[in-house]
C-alpha cells in the first residue's frame, strides 16, 4: 500500500483533490481535522481530558464542544494551544496509525492523509511521500474571501502563519497545481499517478 500525505496552504483546494483522489482510485482518504474533530465528540479519547481543561464553558447546548469557545480561549494564549496541541496530537496521530494498519489489512491499494501540519509534524518520515496542492495566492485569497467569507486582514493573518511556498515543494515529491480548472488539476493527478504507480 502506498501511504501518501497531502498538505498545502488555506485555500489551495486540498477538498476538490481529496474527492476526486476517493472518486477515481482504489483509496482510503483520512482528513486529520475530521479525525481531530471525532475524537474530541462525547465518548472519544480526547473530550474527558480536553474539558478538564477548559472546563463546562466550552460546551454547547448539545453537550459537545463549542469550537468557537475554544478557539477564544486559545487564542493569544500560546500555554494553553500547546495544552490542548498535547492531549489532541498524540490522540489523532495514535489513531491515523491504526487506520492506516487497517486499510493496509484490507487491501487498499493507496491511503492518503490530509493534514495542514504534515511537515511540522515530520509525516515526511511516515508516509512513502508528500503531495503539495498548490494555488496561486491570489486564487486563494479569492476563494477564501468567497467560501468562508473572511476579509483580507483575517486571510492575510492565516497565511503568515503557514510555511513558505518553498518549504512545502522542498519536502513534497509532487507539487500538484490547483489555480486553473479542476479538470486541469485532475489531469496532472492522472498523469503523475500513471508514471509513478503504473
Amino acid at each position: 500500500m502506498h501511504y501518501i500525505g497531502v498538505t498545502g496552504g488555506v485555500g489551495c483546494g486540498k477538498s476538490e483533490v481529496l474527492r476526486f483522489l476517493e472518486e477515481e482510485y482504489d483509496c482510503e482518504v483520512l482528513r486529520s481535522d475530521e479525525l481531530a474533530r471525532e475524537l474530541m465528540l462525547p465518548g472519544g479519547c480526547c473530550f474527558e481530558p480536553v474539558l478538564a481543561l477548559f472546563g463546562e464553558e466550552v460546551l454547547g447546548t448539545d453537550g459537545q464542544f463549542d469550537r468557537q469557545a475554544i478557539a477564544k480561549k486559545v487564542f493569544g494564549n500560546p500555554e494553553l494551544l500547546d495544552a490542548l496541541n498535547q492531549i489532541t496530537h498524540p490522540a489523532v496521530r495514535e489513531e491515523i496509525a491504526r487506520r492506516v494498519e487497517a486499510a493496509r489489512k484490507s487491501g487498499r491499494k493507496f491511503f492518503f492523509l490530509e493534514a495542514a501540519l504534515l511537515i511540522e509534524e515530520k509525516y515526511d518520515e511516515i508516509c512513502n511521500e508528500l503531495w503539495y496542492v498548490y494555488a496561486e495566492e491570489s486564487v486563494r485569497r479569492k476563494r477564501l474571501a468567497q467560501s468562508r467569507g473572511y476579509s483580507e486582514e483575517k486571510i492575510s493573518a492565516v497565511m503568515a502563519n503557514q510555511l513558505s511556498e518553498d518549504v512545502f515543494r522542498k519536502h513534497c515529491r509532487f507539487v500538484v497545481d490547483n489555480s486553473g480548472s479542476m479538470e486541469n488539476t485532475r489531469e496532472q493527478i492522472r498523469s503523475y499517478m500513471r508514471s509513478a504507480f503504473h
